[in-house]
């Protein structure tokens, strides 16, 4: 089991990071690859082709930018929900591909399920921390946010089993805080529809 875990820990990471930033994550690891930071596995050796991270830089410039403004944060992440989930799902299954089509289809299920969670987290925050009347707490969180990705795909590769442990942590915690969430943005929509009278 101990020999998977590196690979485990990469799929997870994968699919954990593109529920926050998708083309960030896109773009790290086809630069990782291209630099030779890191050897990728032969289904993601295409994020390290230079028309993909020229796509994937943009639009990570393009996500930066849009996450630090006010409630134009929410409608991308609305938009992105349609991305993220399966582009989570298949950079998990792709992360594993080559130990068979059993572990590819596994890890989709299971990174995509990762995916929804880590999303449904950030946006539920996002939307929250939104109904605040300054503007510099969705800015710092987007920035924890742009500051988080790097770090956790890093301990993916350095540290496999401690980046699992805290990814167990942070499922817990989301599977104890959406519940909460969810009864605060129903409570802001309330506020913000108009009356029937």
């Amino acid at each position: 089991m101990s020999e998977y875990l590196p690979e485990i820990a990469i799929a997870a990471a994968l699919a954990w990071a593109s529920g926050i930033r998708l083309y960030a994550t896109l773009f790290l690891v086809g630069l990782a690859g291209k630099l030779g930071w890191v050897v990728l596995p032969e289904h993601l050796e295409l994020l390290a082709s230079p028309l993909v991270l020229a796509a994937s830089g943009f639009m990570s410039a393009v996500e930066f930018f849009a996450d630090k403004i006010p409630w134009m944060d929410s409608v991308w992440d609305l938009v992105n929900t349609f991305l993220r989930v399966p582009g989570g799902a298949l950079l998990a299954a792709a992360a594993v591909g080559d130990s068979g089509a059993g572990a590819a289809l596994a890890a989709a299920i299971i990174g995509g399920s990762i995916t929804a969670g880590t999303h449904l987290a950030k946006a539920g925050a996002r939307a929250v921390v939104n109904t605040s009347p300054e503007p510099f707490s969705n800015v710092i969180k987007s920035t924890a946010e742009d500051l988080l990705v790097p770090v956790g795909l890093w301990t993916a590769v350095a540290a496999p089993l401690v980046f699992l442990l805290a990814l167990l942590l942070f499922l817990g915690l989301v599977a104890w805080a959406l519940p909460m969430l969810w009864r605060r943005m129903r409570r802001v929509m309330g506020r913000v529809r108009p009356s029937d009278s």
